[in-house]
């Protein structure tokens, strides 16, 4: 088993440590890993704010501004020349499914996927019943004012999210569309805050079936991210047992990453992970 970070930061992301990029690769470096993916968040579409009802630090602080997309790409094709001969570097997004903004995001990937890799297409974002758009993993005031009557019966709140995640999926981005679903339980970040279930029920299994039937299909991976392991109140992997069990069945890669967004979070959870994908492994259908 080749050991990847395929989902890592950069020192230009507005929410991460600054930490400089290249102490992270060293870093990497430093604990084995032969292959490391910097996938740093893309700009949000420049008429989101029109669509969206939380507060303005969350879509302002999401990702790189305009301004910094060719500095992200000129920084990370720096670093993969200079450490050519220590680890193999790819080069993406994280780019967010905004459903209405697939035109723009496929424009987006049309002008600069030439000069990727490999690119992760989360699901941040959800639409409530009015069409506006609130951050999920933000903070917890924002989940609780998009979706209060949704967290009273939470397995709502779960299927409203694996549907977009469904949607996804499925989307047709062009040429360079990404080929990998980031941490795709992420709306149990702050399950232990609300109590939320662990189990998705039997009609959230459904649609985490037709995700990884569609992942499968369309020869997408998905993210094993150790993330929510060290969130305060959400205290698992992503995606988790379930869904893990699922994209295992269905035959769709899980490739580790630690969504590193400094110098002491790359590569951390690896050896757990990696040990409990194999135990996971014995328990497939």
């Amino acid at each position: 088993m080749l050991k990847i970070d395929g989902h890592t930061h950069t020192e230009l992301c507005p929410h991460g440590s600054h930490e400089k990029t290249r102490a992270m690769i060293e870093r990497a470096i430093e604990l084995g890993f032969d292959e490391y993916w910097i996938t740093e968040h893309a700009p949000m579409p420049k008429d989101f704010v029109q669509r969206f009802a939380g507060p303005a630090d969350d879509w302002q602080t999401e990702g790189l501004s305009w301004e910094q997309v060719d500095d992200y790409l000129n920084l990370a094709d720096q670093m993969k020349s200079e450490y050519a001969g220590q680890i193999k570097i790819s080069i993406g997004f994280e780019i967010e499914y905004l459903a209405g903004f697939e035109e723009a995001t496929r424009a987006f990937l049309d002008q600069y996927g030439k000069n990727t890799q490999h690119n992760i297409l989360s699901v941040h974002y959800l639409q409530d019943d009015q069409g506006k758009f609130w951050g999920i993993d933000y903070s917890i005031d924002e989940l609780q004012a998009g979706f209060a009557n949704e967290l009273k019966t939470p397995q709502l709140l779960y299927q409203r999210y694996l549907k977009t995640v469904l949607a996804s999926a499925r989307c047709d981005l062009g040429s360079f569309s990404p080929d990998k679903l980031g941490h795709i339980s992420l709306i149990k970040k702050y399950q232990d805050y609300f109590s939320l279930p662990e189990a998705f029920d039997q009609s959230c299994q459904r649609l985490i079936d037709e995700i990884m039937a569609t992942a499968s299909k369309r020869q997408l991976s998905l993210d094993f991210n150790s993330a929510g392991l060290y969130k305060k109140y959400c205290n698992d992997f992503y995606p988790g047992i379930q869904i893990a069990l699922a994209a295992l069945n269905a035959g769709v890669p899980l490739i580790f990453g630690s969504d590193a967004h400094g110098v002491d979070e790359v590569g951390r959870g690896w050896h757990g992970m990696k040990n409990f994908l194999k135990v996971l492994d014995t328990l497939k259908r």
